[in-house]
């Protein structure tokens, strides 16, 4: 398994991962679902990348990173992965990856937003040393928590 900058004959995996866990877990896309995955090489452009964990030329994980403000802040999300496939490591390796871009680009903080409903996406979080805070409006009305990480 290898793990890749964004590459457009992944562009379907990065979408059909995504709407296949929030169909599966919440059951409707939101607006800015449609958005994020209507304009994703534009997202790019503007400093945003997605990476992909692939395996004998087959994505089985992927994840995006997107400044926010000046690249203080960064959003790490639609960590997602292939439900067909064995994916054992694959989420963790995405987003340690997307974190690791991050800082690397200069983030400050690196937030997200979730469910708690989604236990190992949590743990995930929480083994790299993100920290539960009390999200404001995200847009998403399928949040009930964020979490953050401050470097350094």
């Amino acid at each position: 398994m290898k793990v890749i900058q964004y590459d457009s004959k992944y562009k379907k995996d990065f979408i059909d991962f995504n709407k296949a866990w929030i169909l599966k877990y919440f059951g409707t896309l939101e607006e800015e679902d449609y958005e994020i995955f209507g304009q994703i090489e534009e997202i790019i452009e503007h400093g945003a990348m997605i990476f992909f964990a692939i395996e004998n030329d087959i994505a089985l994980a992927t994840c995006m990173v997107k400044p926010i403000d000046n690249n203080n802040t960064w959003e790490i999300c639609k960590l997602a992965s292939n439900e067909y496939k064995n994916h054992k490591g694959c989420g963790t390796a995405v987003f340690e990856t997307a974190m690791n871009y991050a800082i690397e680009h200069g983030a400050k903080r690196i937030f997200l937003v979730t469910n708690s409903i989604l236990k190992p996406a949590i743990h995930i979080y929480e083994k790299y040393g993100f920290t539960e805070y009390i999200p404001k409006e995200c847009g998403y009305s399928r949040v009930d928590v964020a979490y953050e990480k401050f470097i350094e």
